[in-house]
């Protein structure tokens, strides 16, 4: 029995062993190739690209929901979108002239599917297009999309902080349909 117990213990050294070679790559061999690497500088370039912000620090804030509830229906979740809108109804109400937009915020809240939320979303994205070029932006950019096959093919327009279509509208069915149609800066 000691036999056996002493060749699993040297068993188990050895595997140990072999599994701990050194496994570092020939001198001179480049250990990121293959890797595609941006500089800091690069990076710091498109951070500050991507970051947002908006000159009307209330309506900033609100922003943040809106992208939240653009996400939620792009991913087709009328939960999360019933959050967001939730947030954006709340926020709209401290700006000037907000009651049309937290009214229409408070429709997607109530709405009783995703479909209906998307057709109230469209209304709420022209107001908040309008709002936002009024405002100007203090950094970034923003860019103005549409599909025009949205509403039954009226077309539609929605706000992104990406060039990318990611079609809230349609979501995982269509997500790439649409086009950029200006671009905030």
């Amino acid at each position: 029995m000691k036999t056996l117990a002493n060749f699993i213990i040297t068993a188990a050294t050895l595997t140990l062993l072999a599994a701990c070679t050194n496994t570092q790559k020939p001198a001179g061999a480049d250990p990121h190739a293959g890797h595609q690497h941006e500089s800091a500088e690069e990076h710091t370039e498109e951070v500050k690209k991507a970051v947002v912000m908006l000159k009307d620090d209330q309506l900033n804030a609100v922003y943040q929901h809106y992208i939240h509830l653009s996400t939620a229906l792009v991913n087709g979740d009328a939960a999360e979108a019933k959050i967001a809108a939730s947030a954006i109804e709340l926020g709209a109400k401290g700006l000037v002239n907000g009651r049309t937009l937290s009214a229409i915020a408070g429709k997607i809240v109530n709405a009783a599917n995703l479909e209906k939320q998307r057709v109230l979303y469209a209304d709420l994205s022209n107001d908040f297009i309008t709002r936002v070029k009024s405002s100007g932006l203090k950094s970034g950019e923003l860019y103005v999309e549409y599909c025009p096959m949205a509403l039954n093919d009226k077309g539609a327009f929605w706000l992104s902080n990406q060039k990318a279509i990611r079609n809230p509208y349609f979501g995982e069915s269509m997500l790439t349909c649409g086009e950029v149609k200006e671009t905030i800066k």
